[in-house]
Formats: C-alpha cells, sequence, structure tokens
C-alpha cells in the first residue's frame, strides 16, 4: 500500500475514505479509486478518460507540456536520427535496445513470417477496386485470426511472442497487397534480401516487368516516420487493442480493432486532412483569407495538423520530420513544390501569429507526414495504412504487456444512464 493517500469526504453523510496515491517514473501520481463504489456508491465520470489512468505501462510516456516523448526511457530524436524501426520495434517488445546478435535474430524471424497464406489473395479480389485502403486492412489483418486460432494461447508468453513477430512481419506484405489492389496492379512478394522498409518500398512500386532500386533517401524517411508513429502511449487506438484484448480475443482481431479505431479523421487520418486542407487553400496568397476563416468560431474551417490533444508545446515528433521532409524533396527534386511553400507559409504565419501562440497551436508531426507520403508517390486514402504500419509494434507490446499483467481485468467503462425511467409495456393498439 502506498504511504501517501488522498482522502475523500461524503458530504452527504460524512463518511471519509483513504485512497491510495500511486507514483510512476515520470508524470503525475494517479489515485487508485478501485475501491471507490464499494466505499461510496458512486462512479467517476470523465467523458474521453482525459483524467483517468486505465493501466499501468512501462513503454512510452509523454509530458505534453515540454513536449517530450520517450520510448522505454529513450528520447523520441535520439531513436529517430540513430535507430531502425525494426531495432526500436525490438525495444517496445522487450523493454531493451538489443545487442547485435539479439537484433539480427528479431530481423530473421521477422523476415521469415513476412509472407501470407496464398488464399488471401482472393480475399482481396472480393473488395471492390474503390475500397478504401483502410478496409481492406481492417479486414485483412482481422481474417488473420482464422489462420492462426487453435495455435495461440494468449496467457503463454512463448505464444504471444509467435504472435507479435508474424503481426509486424505479415502487416507489410497485407498493406502493400492493399495498395497494389488499389491501383490494379499484381501483387508482389516479399524479398528477403531488403531491409523492413526496403522491402516495403519494393512490394509498394516494384512491378514484374521492370526493375525497380529503392531510394535510400525514401528508405531512410520512412523508416523515421514508422519509429515516430510506432507508439503513443494509451491513445485511441491503442486503448482499442487493450480493451478488446482483455477479453481475451485472439490479438489479430485486437490488432484489427486498433486499424479500425485508427481509421478515424481525428486519429490517424489526420494527415490526410492536411493535404485536403492544402488543396482546400489552393495557392499561398489565399493563406490569410484561410486563417481568418480559421480564428472565425462561426466558420467550420479548421486548420488541420496544428495543435495536439496531448502536446501543450512543439510536437516533438514534428521537429523532427520537418528536416526530413526537406531532404525527401530535395532529393526527388521537388523542393519548389506550391504545397511545401503552401505549409511552410502557415507554418510561418501560425508560429508567429498572437492568436495561434496563445493558444499553442503548433504544427504537429501530421503537417508534415502527409507532404512527405505525397512526395514518395503515395495516394492520400492510403496515408492512414503508412500509420498503422507504424503503430503495430506499440500495438502488440501493449498488448503483449497487458496480458502479462496479473492486475488486469476485462475492461468495462461504467456510465451515467439518463434514458427513460422504469415504465411499463404498452400494447401497440394503445400507443
Amino acid at each position: 500500500m502506498s504511504q501517501k493517500t488522498l482522502t475523500v469526504t461524503d458530504n452527504a453523510s460524512g463518511k471519509t475514505v483513504d485512497f491510495p496515491i500511486r507514483s510512476g517514473t515520470h508524470g503525475p501520481d494517479v489515485v487508485d479509486i478501485k475501491s471507490l463504489y464499494s466505499q461510496f456508491g458512486y462512479f467517476t465520470y470523465d467523458p474521453g478518460f482525459t483524467s483517468t489512468a486505465s493501466c499501468r505501462s512501462d513503454i512510452t510516456f509523454i509530458d505534453g507540456d515540454e513536449g517530450i516523448l520517450l520510448y522505454r526511457g529513450y528520447p523520441i530524436d535520439q531513436l529517430a536520427e540513430k535507430s531502425s524501426f525494426l531495432e526500436v520495434s525490438y525495444l517496445l517488445l522487450y523493454g531493451e535496445l538489443p545487442t547485435a546478435d539479439q537484433l539480427s535474430e528479431f530481423t530473421s524471424s521477422i523476415t521469415r513470417h513476412n509472407m501470407v497464406n496464398e488464399s488471401l489473395k482472393n480475399f482481396f479480389n472480393g473488395f471492390h477496386y474503390d475500397a478504401h485502403p483502410m478496409a481492406m486492412l481492417t479486414a485483412v489483418v482481422g481474417s488473420l485470426s482464422a489462420f492462426y486460432h487453435e495455435s495461440i494461447d494468449v496467457n503463454d508468453p512463448a505464444s504471444r511472442e509467435i504472435c507479435a513477430h508474424r503481426i509486424i512481419a505479415k502487416m507489410p506484405t497485407i498493406s502493400a497487397a492493399a495498395f497494389k489492389h488499389m491501383i490494379g496492379e499484381p501483387f508482389i512478394y516479399p524479398q528477403n534480401t531488403l531491409s523492413y522498409t526496403g522491402n516495403f518500398l519494393n512490394m509498394l512500386f516494384s512491378r514484374p516487368n521492370e526493375d525497380y532500386e529503392v531510394n535510400p533517401i525514401a528508405e531512410k524517411a520512412l523508416d523515421q516516420l514508422l519509429i515516430l508513429h510506432a507508439d503513443h502511449e494509451q491513445n485511441a487506438s491503442t486503448s482499442t487493442v487493450r480493451l478488446a484484448g482483455s477479453t481475451g480475443t485472439n490479438p489479430f482481431a485486437a490488432i484489427a480493432s486498433g486499424c479500425a479505431a485508427l481509421w478515424g479523421p481525428a486519429h490517424g487520418g489526420a494527415n490526410e486532412a492536411v493535404l485536403n486542407m492544402l488543396e482546400e487553400i489552393g495557392d499561398v496568397s489565399n493563406v490569410p483569407k484561410f486563417i481568418d476563416k480559421a480564428k472565425d468560431k462561426e466558420d467550420p474551417f479548421r486548420l488541420m495538423g496544428f495543435g495536439h490533444r496531448v502536446y501543450k508545446n512543439y510536437d516533438p515528433r514534428a521537429t523532427i520530420i520537418r528536416k526530413t521532409c526537406h531532404e525527401v524533396l530535395n532529393e526527388l527534386g521537388m523542393s519548389n513544390d506550391p504545397q511545401l511553400e503552401l505549409a511552410m507559409r502557415l507554418e510561418e504565419i501560425a508560429l508567429q501569429d498572437e492568436y495561434f501562440v496563445e493558444r499553442k497551436l503548433y504544427p504537429n508531426v501530421d503537417f508534415y507526414s502527409g507532404i512527405i507520403y505525397r512526395a514518395l508517390g503515395i495516394p492520400t486514402e492510403f496515408f492512414t495504412v503508412l500509420f498503422a504500419l507504424g503503430r503495430t509494434p506499440g500495438w502488440i507490446a501493449q498488448w503483449m504487456e497487458m496480458s502479462a499483467d496479473p492486475e488486469q481485468r476485462i475492461g468495462r467503462p461504467r456510465q451515467i444512464y439518463t434514458g427513460a425511467a422504469t415504465r411499463d409495456y404498452v400494447s401497440i393498439d394503445k400507443r
């Protein structure tokens, strides 16, 4: 029992109870209110869970006020600059950066599992040609439950580990297949001689009738974006994975639920919304007019890619990706890209305008990532799939941690019922 407590008094009854306070490595302390209902007969009311810690976790820490993001204690800028996506995936899963031998073994395991069952080709053929790629991704990831069902014991650490390797390995193959179906080209099989990200780019853009060489600048940029998206504490999709996983469901089904949650424009669809906004603005000369529209509370227009629910300072991921954005555009000969010019003008105004500064509406990672994806030749509607690909190791690490937590119970949020009081049934002829 914690020595720190919070004393709560029910003014109606005069009853007083001390609740223990738990402390983490970083961040605010939390009040352990598990016994609140049994002590007082009350639930707490917290729409959006903005003040509720639903679990304990060793994986990711965010300080939104200071603009800090840590994976297992490592600052995101150090990992994005010096690490690789698979190394970060290992870190999220196992808690420590791998040795050279551990990384080699992990990479080999991921490579061995990157193929998917051939019958999934028929699954993709069942989708209409213009189906949204997130619809395909969500459905196909969920369908993996049919291939790996009896062999998965969620209570067995070794079984959970194999499952983690499988989903990290197969997600690029499934994502690339969704892309190829979307553009009407044949599926490309994985190439085990390429890196994780290089292999994904090859499956996206190569064709059977011509050679394709992975651009190392594009490969590095995409790998870095995947690192930046790998985990982000208890966000909507991660919490969805944990909630679904708490039932003991098949882990592929839990990850599919995360894909579905990520699809929302307020979450993973945000970078797609940024490009749509830039196209709506159209030209740099229109920026002042749209800035005024964004300030007008009566106007439905909103600047997408500015501000963040968590970060009350500059999004640390945006600082990293801004530099990469320029590198990619210069490498691809797109330094004069009109959308980049438009984006930079928006950023310049937002960082100086009193309205945005007071509200700390700084550019976030979605502001720049969409521009990079477009420069790489990736259609706007595919952006969220890339987000899901990056977030997969975080989802599966959170699922593994939850499954091993002895305090974990099936998720069961409470509510305030505001519907009709008890009433008797009235037969249809008397209504």
